[in-house]
């Protein structure tokens, strides 16, 4: 394994974190747009919606941290390839493959989630354009 192994999947873990963080920065948003509409939608949808963006947000965090790690040991794979640690490197570098897998998989999760989020929406807004 030559040092830019490990190197090449910086640019990658880099874009994957900002794409977390901008979903993270969402979640929020939704949350303070919910927080407002509070009063104007019925009680059992906001419940619904509630519940949904606490496991969203739990999940978010464990992207995250998924990835941060997969970050740190793809850095130490390449410090490991520089000082010629070679079985070192490549536990790392297998690890932080790894890692970012598992980060990917909740994500997918997330996703399927968030689009249950958006039926919840769609629901309400059709039982208010049927009911009126």
């Amino acid at each position: 394994m030559s040092l830019t192994t490990p190197a090449l999947l910086f640019p990658a873990i880099s874009l994957l974190l900002l794409a977390y963080t901008n979903r993270f920065l969402v979640l929020g948003q939704l949350i303070r747009q919910l927080h407002r509409q509070t009063g104007e939608q019925r009680q059992e949808m906001v419940v619904r919606q509630i519940g949904n963006l606490r496991l969203r947000i739990v999940l978010t965090k464990a992207m995250q941290g998924l990835g941060v790690l997969s970050f740190i040991l793809c850095s130490l794979a390449m410090l490991f390839t520089f000082l010629n640690l070679v079985p070192l490197a490549e536990l790392s570098f297998g690890l932080s493959l790894l890692l970012l897998v598992m980060s990917l998989l909740i994500s997918l999760y997330e996703i399927m989630i968030g689009t249950k989020a958006i039926e919840i929406g769609l629901e309400d807004l059709e039982n208010r354009s049927f009911n009126q």
